[in-house]
């Protein structure tokens, strides 16, 4: 009988280790796997990482532009600029009334602009548009100044982030760490090392894959996103074992305690 018991406690001290350790080395998630632009040498404190971005966003059919006419005379601001209300700063409150107010690239790649007609832009930056517009306004009023914005500035993130969605960029670049920080920065299940960029091209989509662990990344072409850039953020192996906030733990910790008295009742 002393020897069945003596077997069946060292048993359940067995099993009871084998399942402390697996918890513990499953939901461990190595500092490496989870730190930002490491250093090719840690003891360095400094790095430079040249990223010249030689090539702007080419403006493509279907993009919409937002275009203003600055002019002394409010006469000629009224009749260059579409409005949408009473007040011509109206058009700037909220994300409907931009879009509403923009130029929509159509399937030959012209805008048509008042006065001026069409204007080719397809394959044209946004600075190459002001310049175009600007020579040919001029020739009809002095003191005036275009600008021009990309209005469908947006880029998707999914997968292991905690706030994954759809966000509008009001602003002329952004880059890959930005863009992550919108959606409130990866999980610590995030595969940081190989973070899929899905972006649109000629005839279908390319797929580029980034390791954020790596200070390279800030010289790579793909740093700085486009419009309708998606970004898809894989999951680490662990992430498998379901061992983040809604693992059941408290019926693990149930399973460690029981383990617990039963070898206290088997001794007695």
């Amino acid at each position: 009988m002393a020897y069945m018991k003596k077997h069946l406690t060292l048993v359940i001290k067995s099993a009871l280790v084998l399942l402390v350790s697996a918890v513990l080395l499953s939901a461990c998630v190595s500092q490496k796997k989870i730190k930002y632009l490491q250093l090719i040498q840690e003891k360095d404190t400094t790095a430079f990482n040249a990223n010249k971005r030689d090539a702007d966003y080419k403006i493509q059919i279907k993009d919409n532009l937002y275009i203003r006419v600055f002019a002394l005379d409010e006469k000629a601001f009224f009749f260059f600029n579409k409005q949408s209300g009473a007040s011509s700063f109206n058009d700037f409150a909220n994300d409907a009334s931009i879009y509403l107010n923009s130029y929509s690239v159509n399937a030959d790649g012209n805008i048509d602009f008042p006065i001026v007609g069409k204007v080719y832009v397809r394959d044209l930056t946004v600075d190459q548009v002001k310049a175009i517009l600007q020579k040919h306004i001029s020739e009809y009023l002095k003191e005036t100044t275009v600008v021009v914005k990309m209005v469908n500035f947006r880029v998707t993130l999914v997968g292991e982030l905690f706030r994954p969605g759809e966000f509008t960029i009001y602003k002329d670049d952004l880059n890959v760490f930005e863009a992550i920080s919108l959606a409130g920065d990866m999980t610590e299940y995030a595969n940081r090392g190989r973070v899929a960029l899905i972006r649109q091209v000629n005839g279908g989509s390319q797929v580029h894959y980034l390791d954020l662990t790596s200070e390279k990344v800030l010289s790579s072409a793909y740093f700085y996103l486009q419009p309708n850039d998606i970004i898809y953020v894989s999951p680490l192996g662990y992430k498998r074992w379901g061992l983040g906030s809604t693992f059941p733990w408290a019926i693990v910790l149930s399973s460690i305690t029981t383990a617990l008295l039963l070898i206290n009742y088997i001794k007695n």
